[in-house]
């Protein structure tokens, strides 16, 4: 799976830019979807117009961690993993028997957005198993992006010149664009548009970042650690059922 966000939708942290990255643009002329299609004969690109696109690809899926692609109601999500308690969150969510992993996050996303207030670390902490999830909602131009804590599937992402996020589960993907602006995704994090990265396991912390250095010495993006020596304000906004949560957190 990949993904490709223009800095207004998702903005990147400044420490995985590294110095020494090339002038690549993931965008420019359909670079990186066409890359990815090279790669991946068959593969599916959905242009979200200036927000970015996302791409996946449905051969050699591995049993285990198996990708899914949905589209409900203006929200796009692409998935891979798998979740252990999908009967109990079918019966929380209100979901038929039919729906799979990838609409359970998504309806996970639209209780937080219309119902709230309830904890977002706290929805993607309910998920258990293996799982890596990107999900945009172009009614309010929102990302929603998660690793499990144990960095079970792979993920990475990274940012180009122009500032755009890239995300993907091939390393290669990500480092065509991104040179050495790129990292894993972070253990036990999610993403947000109007949050940024947070820790799902430790919402409470603030996270630091942490240069990664390569074989030659030089910077290569950055990991998150979770500061135990900081605390976040731990007033959530409360705001009613009208409201978009990805506005409040």
């Amino acid at each position: 799976m990949l993904a490709v966000f223009d800095k207004s939708v998702a903005k990147s942290p400044e420490a995985l830019q590294s110095p020494h990255s090339e002038l690549v643009s993931a965008t420019k002329d359909g670079f990186l979807a066409q890359h990815f299609s090279d790669v991946h004969p068959g593969s599916v690109t959905i242009n979200l117009g200036e927000s970015g696109f996302l791409a996946y690809r449905i051969d050699k899926q591995n049993p285990l961690l198996p990708r899914l692609f949905a589209v409900l109601d203006d929200i796009f999500c692409l998935f891979q993993g798998h979740i252990e308690n999908v009967a109990h969150l079918k019966q929380q969510y209100g979901l038929n028997k039919s729906a799979n992993e990838v609409i359970i996050v998504i309806e996970a996303y639209r209780t937080l957005r219309d119902r709230g207030p309830y904890p977002a670390a706290q929805v993607v902490r309910d998920l258990h198993g293996k799982f890596a999830f990107i999900l945009y909602d172009s009614s309010s131009k929102t990302t929603f992006i998660a690793g499990d804590a144990d960095g079970s599937v792979p993920f990475f992402w990274g940012t180009d010149y122009e500032g755009h996020l890239v995300l993907a589960d091939d390393k290669e993907i990500v480092k065509k664009a991104c040179g050495k602006s790129f990292a894993p995704f972070p253990k036990g994090c999610f993403f947000t548009t109007s949050g940024g990265l947070s820790s799902f396991e430790h919402p409470r912390n603030e996270l630091k970042p942490v240069p990664r250095v390569d074989s030659s010495g030089e910077v290569c993006g950055a990991t998150f650690k979770v500061d135990t020596d900081s605390r976040k304000e731990t007033g959530m906004p409360r705001v009613g059922s009208a409201a978009n949560w990805s506005q409040n957190y």
